[in-house]
């Protein structure tokens, strides 16, 4: 009886196929490669991100591991749509913290997360101007939520950009009043926790 032919998986994804990448958000794969490395032959996805003028070599068995996905769709951009529509849940907690966990959520490549970020950072005109990290982080998450609804809806940038901002004028807006009452609190937390460092520092 002959062996059983021992069948190698084929790659999930195609070339000329946009992809994400968790930590650098929508790319193309341009081509697959053959390496040798150690002796052993692998193959690799060739995946370019053009706007950031990098590219990036994928294992093929290690893509699903590291996080690398297919586009969302049109469900999912629907959904993330939905989300920055909805009322900001900002945590009660410092925000080296908050920054943190919406750091986080943008390196996940996770769409709906990333759509969270955008809704929790946006601030309207009728609230107090964002902070610098605040701001970093914003458009950080809104380019990553552009990028990926662009290459889903087969629009520009700058159209996705106007359609999440369409979605976000929709939302429930919290008044100037209370948005520089909650900054104020904010900073009182944060001077509360220097003010304890100082004192198990002395």
């Amino acid at each position: 009886m002959a062996a059983a032919k021992k069948t190698t998986p084929r790659s999930e994804f195609r070339t000329g196929e946009h992809i994400v990448y968790p930590a650098h958000g929508v790319g193309k794969i341009v081509r697959l490669e053959n390496q040798e490395v150690a002796g052993m032959k692998l193959e690799l996805y060739v995946v370019a991100f053009e706007k950031d003028k990098m590219t990036l070599r994928v294992p093929v068995p290690k893509a699903k591991t590291v996080g690398m996905r297919k586009l969302a769709d049109d469900a999912t951009v629907d959904r993330a749509l939905e989300i920055v529509r909805g009322r900001a849940r900002i945590k009660r907690t410092m925000w080296s913290r908050r920054a943190q966990e919406y750091e986080a959520k943008i390196n996940s490549g996770d769409l709906l997360s990333i759509s969270e970020v955008v809704r929790d950072l946006f601030r309207s005109d009728a609230q107090p101007e964002q902070s610098y990290s605040e701001r970093q982080l914003y458009e950080a998450a809104l380019d990553r939520m552009s990028r990926e609804i662009a290459a889903v809806a087969g629009i520009s940038e700058t159209e996705a950009v106007q359609r999440i901002q369409e979605n976000l004028a929709k939302s429930p807006r919290r008044g100037a009043k209370t948005a520089v009452a909650e900054a104020d609190a904010d900073e009182a937390v944060e001077a509360e926790a220097e003010d304890e460092d100082q004192e198990e520092a002395a």
